[in-house]
């Protein structure tokens, strides 16, 4: 795709964020899986946040169920952009109105404590590098109509990314077996997904090897201070205004995010 293309492609998606309005699939825009041209609409659309003064915080690993790679005929898992301004405290609430069309799903975070600069990252060095586990709700949204989505469509607008909830309390990673932990989540008290680590890549683990050692050989290597979302650990659970959800990781504890009625003001 040429500049002008990539450009064309990102202001589409931009305007639907600013609007609160869907977009068409943008796949007849860039091609059915040309993931370079998707990539390159999504840094795009990243570099400008940044010159509007958002902050880079972190990245979220998408796609990491098998189940979801083959519907989309795809053998890798994708990354997006976490931001400051997508960040919504533990227990919070979520305003009406500022996604378009939220969806749930319990993560297990890391954030790191040391560089991740080498193409062949290896879960050793995730381990060391690795400050702390923390369990997370990932509030995912698509600027795509009615989630028509497919590989290109989700990599271009920064993987389907909304908004990110990270507990409270800290868990280092000694003795702690991410692959093992159990996932239970609720919407109003009703079980909407359940899942182990294990459904994730194999591993928490595995997925932010996997991430780093792609980062770095784009030439933009995860660092000290940065969050990781690895990725659901079970299905996602449709958000409406007025429910309440609490997710359960064994080992690392529990997590809860409320979306606002139309009625409701805002609150920490």
């Amino acid at each position: 795709m040429t500049a002008a293309e990539v450009a064309k492609t990102a202001d589409v998606l931009r305007e639907a964020s600013r609007t609160n309005s869907p977009c068409p699939p943008v796949r007849s825009l860039l091609g059915d899986g040309d993931i370079q041209a998707a990539y390159a609409v999504q840094r795009t659309n990243v570099e400008r946040g940044v010159a509007a003064g958002r902050r880079i915080v972190g990245r979220k690993i998408g796609l990491t169920s098998l189940a979801v790679q083959t519907q989309l005929g795809v053998d890798q898992p994708d990354f997006g952009t976490l931001f400051a301004d997508m960040a919504v405290p533990e227990g919070g609430l979520v305003k009406a109105g500022r996604l378009i069309q939220p969806k749930v799903e319990a993560e297990v975070a890391l954030v790191l404590g040391a560089e991740l600069p080498h193409r062949d990252c290896t879960v050793a060095e995730v381990l060391r590098a690795t400050d702390f586990a923390l369990p997370a709700l990932e509030i995912v949204d698509s600027r795509i109509a009615d989630w028509d989505i497919g590989i290109v469509d989700t990599v271009a607008d920064n993987a389907s990314s909304g908004l990110f909830v990270l507990g409270g309390t800290p868990v280092p990673l000694t003795g702690l077996d991410l692959r093992g932990v159990r996932m239970t989540m609720t919407r109003d008290g009703e079980v909407v997904s359940e899942g182990t680590g294990a459904d994730c890549l194999g591993s928490p683990l595995n997925a932010a090897a996997w991430l780093a050692s792609t980062l770095a050989a784009m030439g933009d290597p995860l660092c000290a201070g940065d969050v990781v979302l690895t990725g659901a650990l079970g299905p996602m659970a449709i958000a409406a205004p007025g429910d309440r959800f609490e997710a359960r990781i064994s080992q690392l504890g529990r997590i809860t995010v409320e979306f606002a009625t139309e009625t409701e003001g805002d609150r920490p």
